[in-house]
């Protein structure tokens, strides 16, 4: 099943109304246009996300490779139930390290994303990170022409507010200064995310990211 004007229509309407009981009494809506597309994207890109990294989880379950649809307001000022979106992501077992970095797709009522990178990752990785790009290291180097050859997925981070590497190469600051780093593709082709092309073309698009991701699990398993 695709996704469809339906899924972002309820995804949208949801958080406007931001109700248990509304949510309830459409449940069946949340589950045919949103949670039911989402899983069989995982289904689909399943075999793309083994061939990169056979030890990834690819579940399409809640709360494994599929998002909730509830929020956890626990540690947060916004006190709103549900989200405007939902994603899918793959990576390790979290168990098992302090911060991974992963793959994911995002699809919000105003378009989808998809890339590789850390959601936020930890101070000591990007220590290592850093020390790697210092040395010169091969892949690092694999990862950064992954990342400049690509027409479509560009860098996100947060950045140091001040440089520490001020005798280092321009093209080495813009990864040394980061705290966070991923690469992205925003997109709102919707004639794509409701078509049948989309798990082909973003399990290809993907690919061209597995020396980046490389490169990132190399930092975490090396800390």
């Amino acid at each position: 099943m695709n996704f469809s004007k339906e899924s972002l229509d309820f995804l949208f309407e949801n958080r406007l109304m931001d109700s248990k009981p509304w949510f309830l009494e459409h449940r069946s809506i949340y589950e045919e246009k949103v949670l039911e597309p989402m899983r069989e994207l995982v289904e689909a890109l399943t075999p793309t996300m083994l061939d990169i990294d056979e030890r990834m989880i690819c579940e399409p379950k809640i709360g494994r490779s599929i998002s909730r649809i509830y929020r956890d307001t626990r540690f947060s000022r916004d006190k709103s139930v549900f989200r405007e979106k939902i994603w899918c992501i793959f990576l390790r077992d979290k168990k098992l390290y302090d911060g991974l970095p992963a793959f994911f797709v995002e699809v919000t009522p105003d378009g989808f994303s998809y890339g590789c990178g850390y959601w936020k990752a930890s101070t000591a990785s990007m220590e290592k990170f850093r020390e790697f790009i210092l040395n010169d290291d091969k892949d690092y180097k694999a990862a950064r022409r992954a990342v400049e050859k690509s027409e479509i997925f560009e860098l996100y981070a947060e950045k140091l507010k001040r440089t520490k590497y001020p005798n280092e190469s321009e093209k080495k600051r813009e990864w040394l200064d980061m705290k966070n780093i991923g690469a992205i593709c925003y997109s709102n082709d919707f004639e794509l995310l409701f078509s049948d092309r989309l798990a082909e073309k973003l399990a290809t698009d993907l690919k061209t990211l597995a020396p980046f991701y490389k490169f990132l699990m190399k930092v975490e398993t090396s800390k």
